[in-house]
C-alpha cells in the first residue's frame, strides 16, 4: 500500500505545464468510477486523471467527459 494522494507528485514549475492530479491503477479488474472518485478526492484544485492499465493492454486516460470536451476545443485554437 502507497502513501495516500496523489500517485505522481509534481514540482511547481511542472504542475504549472501539466495541471492535473495523477491516479494510477494497475489492476486486471477494476471499478473505475470508484478509482475515479478517489482520484478526484485527490485532486484538490487541479483536474483529476486516472491512469488505468491490466495486462497485455495499452493504459488508457480517463477525464470526465466536459473536460475532454474542452480539450478537443482548445486544441481547434491552437
Amino acid at each position: 500500500m502507497g502513501a495516500g494522494g496523489e500517485d505522481i507528485m509534481l514540482s511547481a514549475k511542472a504542475r504549472n505545464m501539466f495541471p492535473y492530479s495523477v491516479e494510477c491503477k494497475n489492476q486486471e479488474t477494476l471499478n473505475v468510477w470508484k478509482a475515479f472518485e478517489q482520484a478526484e478526492c485527490n485532486s484538490g484544485v487541479y483536474q483529476p486523471l486516472l491512469i488505468i492499465k491490466k495486462n497485455r493492454k495499452e493504459p488508457l486516460a480517463v477525464v470526465e467527459a466536459n473536460h475532454f470536451m474542452e480539450l478537443i476545443d482548445n486544441s481547434k485554437e491552437v
